[in-house]
């Protein structure tokens, strides 16, 4: 089940001013101990290497800004900028790692994260799904089953049975309504 579902765009040029403004100490406090290596990695290779480094804690600040919508909390308790990490798999696939309070929070909670990050020449964009239980094993409970709303249930609004508009707009929770694309 979809828990939450946030997202973030990023000025690269804003976080290139604040590395200029507070050189590594901007980086220490957005980035965890992993991502620190990674970033101070980028950093040190050569002449593109500062943008690399720019580049790579954009998309994590973003990241953490959209997890932080997706989990409803913004950035504070148990959710802060190094209460999370986002490193990658072996073959490039984003992961969020939680630590700190926000392991155990997410774990009490059967929560995973699902992250996906993007730059272009002058931002950089991530989107995050939280799902709550197993998805593997939700997907084919009778629960489930029985609360699915199928297709023929929508009418010609896009309304299904339960009041729910299944195409977007209407009144939504957190400021992300039609009006504010």
């Amino acid at each position: 089940m979809i828990y939450g579902i946030g997202t973030d765009i990023v000025l690269i040029a804003r976080i290139r001013d604040l590395q200029a403004r507070w050189g590594d100490r901007f980086a220490r406090r957005v980035l965890g101990p992993d991502e620190l290596k990674e970033y101070f990695r980028r950093y040190s290779r050569g002449t593109p290497g500062p943008d690399r480094a720019a580049r790579y804690l954009a998309k994590r600040f973003a990241a953490k800004e959209a997890f932080s919508k997706a989990i409803g909390f913004g950035l504070r308790g148990p959710m802060t900028l190094l209460s999370l990490q986002v490193l990658n798999d072996r073959r490039g696939k984003p992961m969020a790692v939680p630590r700190k309070a926000l392991e155990p929070w997410m774990s009490e909670r059967g929560l995973v994260a699902h992250v996906s990050i993007s730059d272009e020449i002058d931002s950089a964009l991530a989107f995050v799904v939280v799902e709550q239980g197993n998805p593997a094993v939700e997907r084919n409970s009778p629960v489930v089953e029985q609360h699915r709303v199928e297709p023929r249930t929508v009418d010609q609004h896009g309304v299904n049975q339960h009041g729910v508009n299944q195409h977007g707009g209407g009144q939504h929770s957190r400021g992300t309504g039609p009006a504010e694309t």
